[in-house]
């Protein structure tokens, strides 16, 4: 592993998994704000490493397939956990296996597909992200959050959107990857 400070934020991330598990098991509302606060400081390393490894020209192997790995470790254990305590409805839960089936579908394409082509991350995808982290977020802190707001509502609601937009950059990069599945060796088939 090459000691970088981005690959330092990545492997920051993927140990923030236990700690937001854990604060789960703290007493209400202190639970709610500690989850939400792991999750977004955690958040944030994902778009540092990335910023940083680019600007300081320290991208490496090991930060291009942990990356992604610490980032769906992160979005699965909040999603799993706001299951297992009862804090998502029955059509959010839907919306999360969809969040979830979706991740699985590309990383497995990605490795697929590795030395044969790239499915390069898109702009919509990186807005998927983004409505992702700030749904979940929301989610993690609604039973604690100031009276006056529907928290809850308002994260299930971004919690669909998230997932509306995993299915449409799932699709797309499902069909990237059949195209260069199809693609004769060497034939167009980006790299």
């Amino acid at each position: 592993m090459p000691a970088t400070l981005p690959n330092a934020l990545t492997v920051a991330r993927i140990f923030a998994v236990p700690v937001l598990i854990a604060a789960f098991y703290l007493p209400m509302p202190a639970a709610a704000w500690a989850a939400m606060a792991v999750f977004v400081a955690a958040s944030v390393t994902d778009w540092v490493d990335g910023w940083l490894a680019r600007r300081w020209n320290q991208m490496s192997d090991f930060g291009k397939v942990l990356d992604p790995i610490a980032d769906k470790l992160l979005v699965a254990a909040a999603l799993f956990m706001l299951a297992a305590f009862d804090r998502l409805s029955v059509p959010s839960i839907v919306a999360a296996i969809a969040i979830l089936g979706r991740e699985i579908l590309v990383s497995g394409l990605r490795e697929f597909l590795a030395g044969r082509a790239s499915l390069p991350v898109t702009l919509l995808a990186k807005w998927k992200t983004a409505v992702q982290m700030a749904a979940i977020a929301v989610l993690l802190v609604a039973p604690a959050a100031p009276g006056g707001l529907p928290w809850q509502r308002i994260g299930e609601i971004g919690l669909w959107i998230a997932a509306v937009l995993t299915l449409v950059t799932g699709w797309g990069y499902l069909r990237q990857g059949l195209d260069a599945m199809r693609a004769k060796p060497g034939a167009g088939a980006a790299r």
